[in-house]
């Protein structure tokens, strides 16, 4: 071929609107760009002169599919700007509630945006004729999934009921223990799942990725840990700034963002997957080295097995909370604002989403940055655009270009999500 473009306008199956762009010349890619043309939402400037209290709610409109890792992202920079500490049983609830978010959103793109790429169907409803169960009890699944969110959270879509210093209402045990049974179910629900996914079939394709992750030293990470990476990073929160740069690029309104002096890395369940798999329960572990998913997965498009192992890992955390859960004393702990900086970090369904506040005296907004995963993985897409069209340029052009899409598909961007802030630069003459 002397030159051909691989063209879509409009991704399907992701969350928002962006396009993808490919150009291919004398068989060598020339050119590729994930073109992100929703307008910037401006976040980070609704947020300045508004009161630390504010925040939750604010950030939770972010997102739809993943508003409790705004709240979550921004309570804990709040209380690290304060000096606020978060009792056990608060800092449970705060699991269980990110556990209920995990499950919904990861069963959502798995099952219902990603899994028929694999299987060479356009759409969900369309696989639902030849596999009706898988869709049926991926619905049955997620639904447990956003039960948890709207008993912990208040409501499925933009939770309510996080405030800076615990909850503005905890549950009961009993309405907490109503949800076991369901989630025994779903626990099942996920292994089968699982082992549906490992059915797939995987295109052969590694890369070489610098993942970086949140990492605790007991447990899987949800709200808490160091960021760390697979090539020596191993960073306080504070220090984000100092590692990581973001960076406008003409053809998207969402800013790129690297590691400096090294460039694109990787977040999301593949780099939190690579990174934490011996913080996983045992039976966890177990079933992902039965089905042949033990790592390192430098395959991006077995980040479904990834998710699909992350769904099983939520139901587990959420039963073991649910067993062990005493009402606390208080849905939250006294907040006293001072002039401070705080940062936050939690692990989104999608990767690290990064929070920084700076307050003054009375507790008010008089600086806000937000850095979405999404935007951070935005290089490590177009590079894995680049490296398997350069293996695949003997495919028809119909088929290549689906599997450019599916790649796009294997971050399960969040293209709103990622369109916060852009910097406006006009000349007068």
């Amino acid at each position: 071929m002397n030159a051909q473009t691989i063209k879509v306008d409009y991704l399907a199956r992701v969350e928002g609107e962006g396009g993808l762009h490919v150009r291919v010349k004398d068989d060598r890619v020339v050119d590729v760009k994930l073109k992100i043309f929703e307008p910037p939402r401006f976040f980070e400037a609704f947020l300045r002169g508004r009161q630390y209290s504010e925040a939750p709610d604010i950030t939770a409109r972010i997102c739809g599919i993943c508003p409790v890792a705004y709240q979550m992202s921004s309570v804990h920079a709040m209380e690290r700007a304060f000096g606020v500490i978060i009792p056990q049983p608060l800092r449970e609830l705060r699991r269980l509630l990110y556990c209920g978010e995990w499950i919904e959103s990861h069963v959502l793109h798995a099952a219902m945006l990603h899994a028929p790429d694999f299987l060479g169907y356009p759409d969900a409803i369309v696989m639902a004729k030849d596999h009706p169960d898988v869709v049926r009890k991926a619905l049955q699944l997620k639904k447990i999934g956003n039960d948890i969110v709207n008993l912990v959270g208040g409501r499925e879509i933009h939770p309510i009921n996080v405030r800076v210093g615990g909850f503005y209402r905890t549950p009961t045990r009993r309405e907490i223990r109503q949800l076991k049974e369901r989630l025994l179910v779903g626990r099942d629900l996920a292994v089968e799942f699982a082992r549906f996914v490992a059915g797939l079939p995987f295109p052969e394709f590694r890369q070489d990725y610098e993942f970086v992750a949140l990492r605790h030293p007991d447990e899987y990470p949800f709200n808490e840990g160091r960021l760390a990476s697979n090539r020596g990073l191993d960073i306080d929160i504070a220090d984000y700034e100092n590692h990581f740069i973001e960076e406008h690029v003409i053809h998207s309104t969402a800013l790129h963002s690297r590691l400096k002096d090294r460039g694109a890395y990787h977040v999301g369940p593949l780099a939190r997957y690579n990174l934490n798999f011996d913080r996983l329960p045992p039976a966890v572990q177990a079933l992902a080295r039965e089905l042949g998913f033990e790592p390192p997965l430098t395959n991006p498009f077995q980040t479904i097995a990834a998710r699909a192992l992350e769904t099983l890992y939520a139901c587990e955390e959420a039963l073991r909370i649910i067993d062990s859960y005493q009402m606390p004393d208080s849905p939250s702990v006294p907040v006293q604002p001072r002039a401070a900086t705080g940062w936050g970090c939690t692990e989104a369904p999608r990767g690290i989403l990064y929070h920084r506040y700076t307050l003054d005296e009375t507790g008010a907004i008089l600086e806000a940055r937000i850095v979405p995963p999404t935007s951070q993985n935005q290089k490590s897409i177009e590079s894995d655009l680049w490296h398997f069209v350069e293996q695949a340029l003997d495919f028809p052009i119909d088929r290549l270009t689906w599997h450019c899409e599916q790649v796009v598909r294997n971050y399960d961007p969040c293209i709103s999500c990622s369109v916060h802030f852009l910097k406006l630069n006009v000349e007068r003459e």
